[in-house]
Formats: C-alpha cells, structure tokens, sequence
C-alpha cells in the first residue's frame, strides 16, 4: 500500500515537471502569450514583412506594447496587412510609426513603434500609414556585389583611357 502511495506522488510529480518543461518551451517559441490586459485592434500596411509572424512583440523603447494578431495579403494594394493588439494602457499619437526590426544579427523579427507628436491618439480600428518594410538580408547583399561590380567596371575603363 505504501509503496503504490509512493508511486502516485511520482507520478504527480513526472507529470507537474513536464507541464512546466512545456510552458516554458512554449514561452520562448514564442507560441504562447499569457497576457490578461484589455488590447485594442490597429492595423498597418507593409509592402515586404520579412520573416514577421503572427504573435510577434510590437515594442516601444524596448517595453512590449502588443503583439501581432494577424497578417493577411491585400490583392488590391499588393501589400500585406498586419493587424496589431495593443495594450490598452499604451496610448500612442495617430502618426506614430512602425519599423520591422529583427533581433540580434539573425534573430526573431518584431515591430518597434515609435510615437509621433500628434495630439491626438491612436484608436481601435486606426491605421498606422506611416511604415518602414523589413530589410531583407538578400537584398543588401546583392545590392552591395551589384556596386562593387559597378565600381570594379568603372576603375577598369579609367585605366583604358589612360
């Protein structure tokens, strides 16, 4: 009888360990957001988001104002919309503006919001127009082998004339 006892609170005990190995791994994914305050619904346009997923942090001077709620594709303006819950105890101006900025050198991607100096402030269902799309790792590479490319023909036609 003692040893089934016994049994049971190891077993308890097994199960209570994996919850918290679960939550846990759930929380740093990134897949699991206890947050119990009111929030807000705004919205912005995008014309390239990167590796934004739903979920990510919108953060202002480093404090998480919100998360992402949804991105969907626009196929009359060809951009993509990204809805947006705010806290509702963060109030920002209406022409405040949003940055897809990545963490670390390749890290996760998140929105930083940085407030404008409008009077009046942002409400549910605004639009944030003011937006800067993600900087895409490719882009500058190619961007930087196509000048070097350039530069390296041109010196090469100075020498030609000389």
């Amino acid at each position: 009888m003692q040893k089934s006892k016994n049994d049971v609170w190891v077993g308890l005990f097994v199960l209570l360990g994996c919850a918290a190995i679960l939550f846990l791994a759930l929380q740093a994914a990134n897949l699991l957001s206890l947050n119990f305050q009111k929030t807000y619904r705004v919205e912005a346009r995008f014309d390239n988001i990167g590796g934004l997923k739903p979920k990510a942090a919108v953060r202002s001077a480093g404090v998480l104002v919100g998360r992402v709620e949804s991105i969907t594709f626009d196929d009359k303006s060809f951009q993509a919309r990204v809805a947006l819950a705010m806290e509702t105890r963060y109030v920002f101006p209406k022409d405040s503006s949003l940055k897809i900025l990545t963490s670390g050198l390749l890290g996760e991607q998140y929105l930083g919001l940085e407030p404008g100096a409008d009077a009046k402030q942002m409400v549910a269902g605004d639009t944030i127009s003011n937006t800067q799309s993600a900087v895409v790792l490719e882009n500058l590479i190619s961007q930087f082998l196509f000048n070097k490319a350039a530069d390296g023909a041109g010196s090469q036609q100075g020498k030609d004339k000389k």
